[in-house]
């Protein structure tokens, strides 16, 4: 008696996500943010495309910065971006930690004042 094994068809996910370890990281620096009195709120957004962070100072406004992993360009400039306020792109990568530096390095200063 031979066995044949059938893989199973190949499907492309129909969210993107962020890892456990990914988003621990974002957290923490959202949470620093806090304690520095800085960001208020955050949202999240998982879709086809791309999953999104989102700080808000506060509720009502647009936030103040975004963090977005889209893995289709994990092979161009990196799946990971830093986007401002006005939608334009700060950091890019393909590493989390560079791409969040320029907020944590934002951070330091906020407590420095």
């Amino acid at each position: 008696m031979s066995a044949t094994v059938t893989p199973f068809p190949q499907r492309a996910p129909l969210q993107v996500g962020f890892e456990r370890a990914e988003l621990n990281r974002i957290l923490d620096l959202y949470g620093r943010m806090v304690a520095a009195g800085h960001w208020r709120d955050y949202a999240i957004q998982l879709g086809r495309d791309a999953a999104v962070f989102a700080a808000f100072r506060r509720t009502a406004e647009r936030p103040e910065f975004r963090v977005e992993k889209r893995p289709a360009l994990r092979n161009r400039q990196g799946m990971w971006a830093l986007v401002n306020e006005a939608g334009a792109v700060l950091k890019r990568g393909h590493e989390l930690g560079p791409v969040l530096a320029p907020v944590e390095r934002r951070l330091m200063k906020l407590v420095e004042d």
